[in-house]
């Protein structure tokens, strides 16, 4: 295994997040304290939300997916009427609506990274959505628009010229972005340009050729590299594993991340230097994170599915390290800030306090599954780490944060709209 491949890993993340927190768990941080006495306040507030949401109804994984249909409208069957369900990696025409839909929760996954408390976005019929579900909203409608495509014929793609020829004043537009109407983090936009430069530069990624035009170069065409990868069962479907799935996605899209840390040459993306995390060898030292990667990688399951392609040992990704999960075990109690944080905020994502904060949110959330599904009384395979991000987590951090602050995390960030 590379040395890239070792910080692409999910059993990376946890062991190099498990390091970290452990140092809080000894009293040696000068950020945090844990108390693990608070887990069974964390476990009941998140069973209780699970209840209240779903009853005993089916739970879908955490998702780019349910953003979409906010407020109850069919957003999605009314861009594809013909159906969404899982196909057939032989039906032609499941596999042109699973392009689309990788086309469009790709596009709205990386326009995902916190708006701010003072934006929202306004549909035609007067409906208001604002945060991640008014960002979703708001890149649905942008990519049904054409906005993403270079071909007059087909708006419902998102292809290299398209995204290429994107600048911030189509953003604001789209995005509904006003003095009045402010949003956070604009650089965000510039992830989907240097995507389609990307597109340009490694093809084989998106089912195109070295030299081929823009406009034939979609990003839905990982669909057709995912088919040409993926393992056959006995019963011939094309299955791969979650873990895998997350390295396509950064080897597909790992060059789109501003340069931050670097190794061998290589710009690592979502991975940060602590002194207590561990390893060896050249990657010694990093704590690796992929938080929107790992986003993508949860919200391409209900496409691949529809391209009839299986993912397998989805519990392999690890929880979301932002600040919806971390902020939950903040305000619950589980994660005791110092005095240190309230006199030093706000941190850029580099900085100590938001590693150790991400790592023990990837821990703890682990630690957190367990006395969830014993409480609801579900087994592993009933009840997944996606599940509980989808059913309480992400939902409890969301609510102590309106209760405590407007909505607003417990520890001020700096970001430019490329981590959270």
């Amino acid at each position: 295994m590379s040395d890239l491949d070792i910080l692409s890993s999910p059993a990376t993340i946890r062991e190099r997040c498990g390091n970290v927190f452990a140092a809080i768990e000894r009293g040696q941080s000068a950020w945090f304290a844990y108390d693990a006495g608070a887990m069974a306040a964390a476990a009941d507030m998140v069973v209780a939300v699970a209840r209240e949401r779903f009853g005993d109804g089916p739970i879908a994984p955490h998702s780019r997916w349910q953003h979409f249909e906010v407020g109850g409208k069919p957003r999605l069957a009314s861009l594809w009427p013909q159906g969404l369900t899982a196909g057939r990696a032989d039906d032609l025409a499941a596999l042109a609506r699973a392009r689309g839909l990788v086309d469009l929760v790709i596009t709205s996954v990386l326009l995902d990274a916190g708006a701010g408390p003072a934006w929202c976005y306004v549909e035609p019929d007067g409906l208001r959505s604002a945060r991640s579900e008014g960002l979703a909203v708001a890149s649905l409608h942008w990519f049904a628009a054409g906005g993403f495509s270079s071909v007059a014929s087909e708006r419902l793609r998102a292809d290299a010229t398209g995204l290429d020829a994107l600048d911030v004043h189509a953003f604001r537009a789209a995005f509904q972005v006003s003095d009045q109407n402010p949003i956070v983090g604009e650089d965000r936009f510039g992830l989907l340009v240097r995507l389609g430069q990307q597109m340009i530069h490694a093809p084989k990624w998106f089912g195109g050729e070295a030299g081929a035009a823009g406009e034939s170069i979609r990003i839905g065409g990982l669909i057709d590299w995912a088919l040409a990868h993926a393992a056959r069962g006995d019963d011939g479907k094309p299955t791969l594993a979650a873990a895998d799935v997350l390295g396509w996605v950064l080897g597909a899209l790992g060059p789109i991340w501003p340069s931050r840390t670097v190794l061998q040459g290589e710009s690592l993306g979502d991975v940060w230097p602590h002194a207590r995390a561990g390893g060896q060898g050249v990657t010694a030292g990093l704590v690796p994170f992929h938080k929107l990667s790992q986003w993508l990688s949860y919200s391409l399951l209900a496409p691949l599915a529809v391209a009839g392609i299986t993912v397998t040992g989805i519990d392999q990704l690890t929880g979301l390290p932002e600040y919806r999960n971390g902020g939950f075990l903040v305000d619950i109690g589980v994660l005791r800030p110092t005095a240190r944080i309230a006199a030093e905020q706000p941190f850029a994502p580099s900085h100590e306090c938001i590693v150790e904060w991400r790592a023990a949110t990837v821990t703890l959330l682990d630690r957190l599954l367990p006395l969830v599904r014993e409480r609801l009384g579900k087994t592993a395979a009933q009840f997944t780490l996606p599940m509980m991000l989808e059913a309480g987590t992400w939902e409890c951090g969301r609510r102590l944060a309106g209760k405590l602050r407007a909505g607003l995390p417990p520890i001020e960030l700096i970001s430019d709209g490329t981590v959270f």
